[in-house]
């Protein structure tokens, strides 16, 4: 069971166990050409956190054995729904009117043939790379893979991704498959963290 902080935007509660502050350990192990697969063990934290216009930002920071940062991901997760009149954009242009979510039962509607929510998240690397996914969140679980994948031309080669979050005895598993530097869609890292809100 999850408690829902009261100002909470309603269509935010299916993202309810994620929110908040996580911290743990994980492992790499992707093959690199025709090398063997590169394999190193990580420490990470990750956080997600709620706005009013419905929007859950996302950030991750992941640190190798010695603690050298080895990469940073920013980005926001949303809902699966068509924009309106009341969201803001584009640009700074201000939203006016009626949001289509405005009561918890206005988010009974958007829930899909599986009894789940399909959702969005943005994903951008600092190594030039930006990622936008589409998936579904169903209980304490969400399943994303990438719809596009935008790269800068000194950007190493990066193609598709594949990301699963659950809640397992209170701690966030997840797990990661990528193709990229030659090689097919295959797992690529996993780690489990811990809430370490203060």
């Amino acid at each position: 069971m999850f408690l829902i902080p009261e100002n909470l935007p309603i269509e935010l509660t299916p993202f309810t166990f994620l929110l908040g502050n996580w911290s743990g350990t994980g492992i790499v192990s992707y093959p690199v050409g025709s090398g063997p697969a590169i394999e190193i063990e990580f420490s990470q934290d990750m956080s997600f956190t709620p706005h009013p216009n419905g929007r859950l930002e996302y950030s991750s920071e992941a640190r190798d054995q010695a603690g050298r940062l080895i990469t940073q991901e920013r980005g926001y997760w949303m809902l699966s729904r068509p924009g309106n009149q009341a969201d803001a954009g584009p640009g700074l242009i201000p939203g006016n009117g009626e949001p289509s979510i405005s009561v918890r039962e206005d988010l009974e509607l958007w829930r899909n043939a599986d009894k789940g929510f399909d959702i969005e998240a943005l994903i951008i690397h600092p190594s030039g790379i930006s990622e936008l996914y589409f998936g579904h969140i169903k209980g304490a679980r969400v399943d994303i893979a990438t719809d596009a994948v935008m790269r800068s031309p000194n950007a190493k080669e990066y193609s598709a991704g594949k990301r699963m979050f659950g809640l397992v005895d209170s701690a966030l598993l997840w797990a990661w498959d990528m193709a990229a530097l030659g090689s097919p869609l295959k797992s690529h890292a996993s780690a489990r963290l811990v809430r370490n809100d203060k």
